[in-house]
């Protein structure tokens, strides 16, 4: 359960962050909910997650890393925003710490 929430979290920061842009800024109303909503929703279930025992810092690490991998993917693909080989590296780099933060903190 904590896992799907942090899931939800991670969905609700993409889509607050696709809508950003999108929103172009705050000047288009329905993008501009969106942010707000989807930010709202994100921090909603983040605190539940924290609530139900994860470490702090182990859940800012897979939110934000997940959210960022998410987030250029989407550029990339569907924004057709530029990734260099370097920004892959960058990002592998990125989902390997949140890797290395997970397994270090299992005892």
């Amino acid at each position: 359960m904590v896992y799907l929430m942090l899931a939800l979290a991670i969905c609700s920061e993409v889509v607050g962050t696709v809508s950003l842009k999108f929103s172009e800024g705050f000047s288009r109303p329905l993008p501009s909910v969106l942010v707000v909503l989807g930010y709202g929703a994100a921090f909603a279930a983040l605190g539940v997650v924290l609530k139900m025992g994860l470490p702090v810092g182990v859940v800012y690490a897979i939110w934000s890393g997940a959210g960022v991998a998410l987030i250029a993917l989407i550029g990339a693909v569907f924004l057709d925003e530029s990734i260099t080989a370097v920004q892959v590296g960058g990002l592998a780099l990125v989902i390997g710490g949140v890797i290395a933060l997970q397994l270090g903190g299992a005892h």
